[in-house]
């Protein structure tokens, strides 16, 4: 392909860029060519389908690639660093469900096709799981069955972790391709929020743009909480020692970069310098790092758990306690098998949804919110958890 060409330049361009235009274009259709609306719509049906059909393969290679591949009982000293990795990802989901209650957001979303059929105690919750975990996999994956979807990647992933090198490279390689359609199909998203924005807008006005605001506030909000207080105390805790030095640090040189990068992969050499600078143990960091990109998902967490629960107020479904703890758990395996693309996390949202008897179709329209405020919401996402890999790794792995 010619790399001067329109669709190169395209596919090449800044994505953030895009999907702000295809907002504003979205909105001012909306407002002032109706008609036009209703043609474009198209655009943004087709978009959440590629994503309904992409998103159950997703989960289900990443989770179980992730856990055949990965490196197990090697590293003793990394024990620690994976402990805080996973009580952070799971506090960032039960906080974002405090935070979710305290302050109730709702979402305007179009009307699905499929009834709903939300469980009305936590016995309900607990069976409905446990028959979707033993569901046919092909089943699940035809029917996007996210929790039986989920059980079988672990349980291929546990089978397989003790396969021959070769086989494990297969896993990889197909993940990789697996996240190159992903990435395709992320990068027509200007397109797809083009159609949204514009159907939407045309039919519930300004309600829709004022409930995109609410939530990237709770979402950001959450996050700038998580980075300010509840990470300083995991280190206090840990070390005994002022946070904050070391914190400050970790955002001027990880959490700044990240941000603008939307990676956290691509954040990768950024953070093992600094560890270098910070005089840490490199036999260490050079594993906790990468590790850190795939797993330590704050985020990700935050991300997940309050646009699900957003959409559980939104269709009036009551949630008691052990089904909102059920949620942090599930919130947070599901961060922890987020894709490393801009918005990956936002594709694990039906997962969580899931649990509530919440169908696909309102899912993914969930999905494509997450998208149109993810200009913002990536970005912090991205911030919190590459900064949080390099602080919580110098809590473990200091030489001095």
């Amino acid at each position: 392909m010619n790399k001067n060409s329109l669709v190169s330049r395209y596919f090449n361009g800044n994505l953030v860029l895009q999907i702000s235009v295809g907002i504003v274009l979205g909105v001012i259709v909306g407002a002032f060519f109706k008609e036009v609306a209703s043609s474009v719509s198209i655009l943004g049906k087709l978009f959440v389908d590629a994503l309904k059909a992409i998103a159950p393969i997703l989960v289900f290679i990443l989770v179980s690639t992730a856990i055949a591949t990965k490196e197990m009982g090697v590293q003793t000293n990394i024990k620690p660093i994976i402990f805080l990795y996973l009580v952070g990802t799971f506090l960032a989901a039960f906080v974002s469900i405090i935070v979710s209650y305290l302050f109730p957001t709702t979402l305007v979303l179009l009307k699905a096709n499929e009834p709903l059929n939300p469980p009305d105690s936590v016995v309900s919750v607990l069976q409905g799981v446990l028959f979707n975990i033993v569901d046919n996999p092909v089943h699940a994956l035809l029917t996007g069955n996210f929790m039986g979807i989920l059980a079988w990647a672990i349980g291929l992933g546990i089978a397989m972790h003790y396969s021959s090198a070769e086989t494990k490279k297969v896993f990889f390689d197909v993940s990789t391709g697996v996240t190159k359609i992903v990435q395709f199909i992320i990068r027509l998203a200007p397109f797809g929020i083009f159609g949204l924005v514009a159907d939407t807008f045309a039919k519930t006005g300004m309600a829709s743009l004022l409930s995109y605001g609410r939530i990237l506030v709770l979402l950001v909000g959450t996050m700038l909480f998580m980075l300010f207080v509840i990470n300083p105390l995991i280190v206090f805790i840990k070390t005994k020692k002022n946070p904050f030095p070391l914190l400050f640090i970790c955002i001027k040189e990880s959490a700044i970069t990240a941000f603008f990068t939307r990676s956290s992969a691509a954040n990768i050499p950024v953070n093992m310098n600094l560890c270098k600078k910070l005089n840490l143990d490199e036999n260490t960091y050079s594993v906790s790092i990468p590790l850190g990109a795939t797993t330590n998902m704050a985020g990700a967490a935050v991300t997940i758990t309050i646009l699900t629960l957003a959409t559980v107020h939104t269709l009036g479904i009551n949630v008691d306690i052990f089904t909102a703890l059920l949620l942090s758990v599930i919130a947070s395996l599901a961060a922890c098998g987020a894709s490393g693309v801009a918005g990956g996390s936002l594709l694990l949202i039906p997962l969580a949804c899931s649990l509530f008897g919440i169908t696909n179709d309102i899912a993914l329209q969930v999905v494509a919110i997450g998208f149109v405020i993810g200009v913002v919401q990536d970005s912090m996402e991205t911030a919190l958890n590459s900064s949080t890999d390099v602080l919580f790794t110098a809590c473990c792995a200091s030489k001095s």
